[in-house]
């Protein structure tokens, strides 16, 4: 089969599908009693602050940029490392069929208040536990896995070996 008809095939089984591409971050921060994470409440699922990449913008910026649009937020040091992908897709009754893909980052904020913005319905500050069991999708979860083996590998380099 030649290569032209092979890629209109493979359009073609994507067309109508309309693609997104957001960005957010896994958002914690570090108390004396334990590490939290941030949750939103967005009415039918909790899930981590994201949204859509502006056009020119980098995944990062929006990832920033909607951190402070949804929370108000605005301090947060990135977790060198960490920057993880997800794909997934679902119809929306305004803009039908869509694939979306979302760029997360870990970060890390001394920040505890949250300005939520009227996107939300609440926010929750959960140690890693309470989290894995508020957010409402697996791959949510497996992407607060990912972070939390990612923090402890980070601190377990920088501890100093008995003897060493």
């Amino acid at each position: 089969m030649a290569r032209g008809a092979a890629a209109t095939r493979r359009q073609g089984r994507h067309r109508g599908i309309r693609r997104e591409h957001s960005a957010g971050f896994l958002l914690f921060r570090d108390l004396p009693q334990g590490r939290v994470y941030l949750l939103l409440d967005y009415g039918n699922h909790w899930d981590y602050p994201k949204g859509h990449l502006e056009a020119g913008e980098t995944a990062w910026v929006a990832a920033v940029r909607e951190l402070r649009e949804e929370t108000g937020i605005r301090q947060v040091d990135r977790v060198p490392g960490y920057e993880e992908k997800i794909e997934y897709q679902f119809v929306s009754g305004v803009k039908g069929r869509i694939h979306k893909q979302v760029t997360y980052f870990l970060g890390r904020t001394r920040t505890a208040q949250v300005n939520l913005s009227d996107e939300h319905s609440g926010y929750a500050w959960l140690p890693f536990e309470q989290a894995m069991a508020q957010l409402t999708y697996h791959n949510a979860q497996a992407l607060l896995a990912k972070a939390q083996e990612h923090l402890l590998k980070m601190s377990e380099n920088r501890t100093p070996k008995p003897g060493g």
